[in-house]
């Protein structure tokens, strides 16, 4: 999968997209005005998604887009490689120009939207400590960079500079920056990507916690995972959301056994192969 997210900021500053008026036909796609699955309540969701579109040139990497996440939730945005996931959550947490559409984020707290992009690069002369507290000084506000730490698990560590910590560490790292600042909205792409299956497990664990007071959108490739830790689960194709529903619910619906087998009765399929799109677009 590529990576457009190693040269941007990780402090999660968003600010409102420019909105647009369109209609949404998107197949099992909910708009932000109908109770989504996962949803508590439509009147007040963390986060909603209308009509996204996002082109680059003549490839259209997010075509018209909705859906909503309720807070206290966790939604897992999941598809094949190259279908606008990474493209996707760039463009709610403002780090991508949108050509229609708009994106409704928290506008009340200090720190609106936390991001963790997928491959997050930290001062390597700093420690953990030190990486934390240089967030929550962007912040502008107090935190508690001790209780950030422990959060992630990484309180064994919290002096030891970021050049020395395993890939596993500095994920979590970066998941720790992400909270920074108590965000009402998380956005994690590819927490767990290439981690062992021990440090997977943490790393949802993790996720499942921090769902505890904020609305969580992580973008995987782990179905396992997410059928453990996901309210929502959202399935984009060719930059289409084709399915929305809790893990059960896309079991049900295609009745499969596990997420794995249903998101292939979801997804485009082109002879025996799940299709393909052009360079640029990231999973």
């Amino acid at each position: 999968m590529t990576d457009e997210s190693a040269d941007t900021t990780t402090d999660g500053t968003a600010q409102t997209a420019t909105t647009d008026d369109g209609a949404n036909d998107t197949r099992a796609t909910e708009t932000a005005d109908t109770a989504a699955p996962g949803e508590t309540d439509a009147a007040d969701p963390a986060l909603v998604v209308e009509d996204l579109t996002v082109a680059f040139g003549d490839l259209i990497a997010v075509d018209d887009v909705s859906f909503a996440v309720a807070p206290d939730t966790v939604t897992c945005l999941v598809g094949p490689n190259g279908s606008g996931k990474t493209t996707l959550i760039r463009a709610i947490a403002d780090l991508v120009g949108t050509d229609h559409g708009s994106v409704e984020r928290p506008e009340s707290a200090t720190r609106p939207v936390g991001y963790l992009p997928q491959a997050p690069a930290f001062r390597p002369q700093f420690t953990v400590a030190e990486t934390l507290q240089f967030y929550a000084d962007l912040t502008g506000e107090a935190v508690d960079v001790d209780a950030t730490v422990e959060r992630v698990g990484l309180g064994g560590v919290p002096d030891r500079r970021v050049d020395a910590l395993s890939g596993g560490m500095t994920r979590l790292l970066g998941i720790a920056q992400a909270t920074v600042g108590d965000p009402p909205l998380v956005l994690l792409d590819e927490p767990s990507s290439g981690l062992d299956p021990m440090m997977t497990r943490h790393v949802s664990d993790v996720i499942t916690d921090l769902a505890a007071g904020a609305a969580v959108l992580v973008t995987s490739h782990d179905l396992s995972a997410v059928e453990r830790i996901a309210d929502q689960v959202l399935v984009l194709d060719r930059g289409r959301i084709v399915a929305a529903d809790s893990p059960a619910g896309l079991m049900a619906s295609t009745d499969t056994d596990d997420l794995a087998s249903a998101m292939s009765e979801l997804v485009a399929i082109e002879s025996g192969q799940v299709a393909t799109r052009g360079e640029g677009v990231d999973g």
